[in-house]
């Protein structure tokens, strides 16, 4: 029997997973609703897959709990398969098939009746954009069309929740945006989405996050709520040459933290007007000319950094 709609899609407590003595995730919990965007943000190697294949029924976690559309994932994760999509960092379409030929072959594994699966692939196909690339063969279309195509085999038997492991890793700018785009449209219907991700503009715009580092949750909310978490003044300061600007920034008593924004520096400080005049200070003693210095409202890159470094420190 299908669980009910206020409970949660996704449920984790304690959620713990070892290889021999390395612990990859560490005893993290969280709740996901239904219809919601949750972005699982961290650096590579940060536990964000492993968590992920934990929740798929992949691979059985060391300790903890957690639970998948109400199914168990240690007891019942062989039936967990069935109400999920999930999609891969690793590219898992054959590419010796066209676009159609790998619909129906996933449309097989789900079980997918063959009218329905002929419904499913056009419906798919016309949401993904690629109606008219159906009879191109997979290793021919583009990496943003691929990660497309993927999506449209994670979907095609309509699962309640999916798992998109960094979906547009590798891919170009605006393919990044119309692929968020498909994210949106499944959340509208009610789809629940887990993404993984380390980009912070896509981060943005997930409706709550968790920040994991090391294994361990050091932060959760939305994208708004940990940017007001940050306890520092952010100083956008635009130098030349930038590079040894930062050198001697991250040097200065009174910075906290500096790292490169585009053309210019980010700077946290708890003291902003003695930290801006240091900073005016050190940069004319060294001959560093200064285009401009101002404080501006912290950017979710600015939080992630600052936990980071906060979580490193404990």
């Amino acid at each position: 029997m299908a669980p009910d709609l206020l409970t949660p899609a996704i449920q984790v407590k304690d959620l713990t997973r070892d290889f021999g003595k390395f612990r990859a995730v560490d005893r993290i919990s969280f709740t996901v609703r239904r219809g919601e965007i949750f972005g699982f943000l961290g650096p590579n190697g940060a536990g964000k897959s492993t968590t992920i294949r934990m929740l798929c029924g992949l691979l059985l976690p060391t300790a903890g709990e957690g639970r998948v559309d109400g199914l168990d994932i240690v007891r019942e994760h062989h039936l967990i398969k069935s109400r999920i999509g999930y999609m891969s960092q690793r590219f898992s379409l054959y590419e010796d098939l066209t676009a159609e030929e790998n619909l129906a072959f996933f449309g097989g594994v789900y079980g997918l009746s063959a009218g329905r699966l002929r419904e499913r692939i056009d419906e798919t196909l016309n949401l993904v954009d690629l109606a008219d690339r159906r009879g191109d063969l997979t290793r021919n279309l583009a990496l943003g069309l691929r990660q497309r195509l993927a999506l449209a085999s994670a979907i095609l038997h309509e699962p309640p929740i999916l798992f998109l492991d960094e979906p547009t890793s590798g891919v170009d700018p605006l393919s990044r945006r119309n692929f968020w785009d498909l994210i949106y449209t499944l959340a509208a219907k009610g789809v629940t989405v887990l993404v993984t991700t380390h980009y912070m503009d896509e981060a943005e715009f997930c409706d709550r996050l968790v920040l994991i580092y090391q294994g361990r949750i050091i932060a959760q909310g939305t994208p708004g709520e940990l940017k007001r978490s940050l306890p520092d003044t952010i100083l956008a300061l635009y130098p030349d040459p930038l590079g040894e600007a930062l050198e001697l920034v991250r040097n200065l008593p009174l910075v906290k933290e500096a790292a490169v924004f585009g053309d210019g520096l980010h700077v946290a400080v708890n003291e902003p007007e003695a930290a801006e005049a240091a900073l005016k200070d050190a940069l004319a003693k060294a001959g560093i000319a200064l285009r401009h210095l101002t404080p501006i409202n912290p950017s979710l890159e600015d939080a992630f950094i600052s936990l980071i470094q906060h979580a490193g420190e404990t």
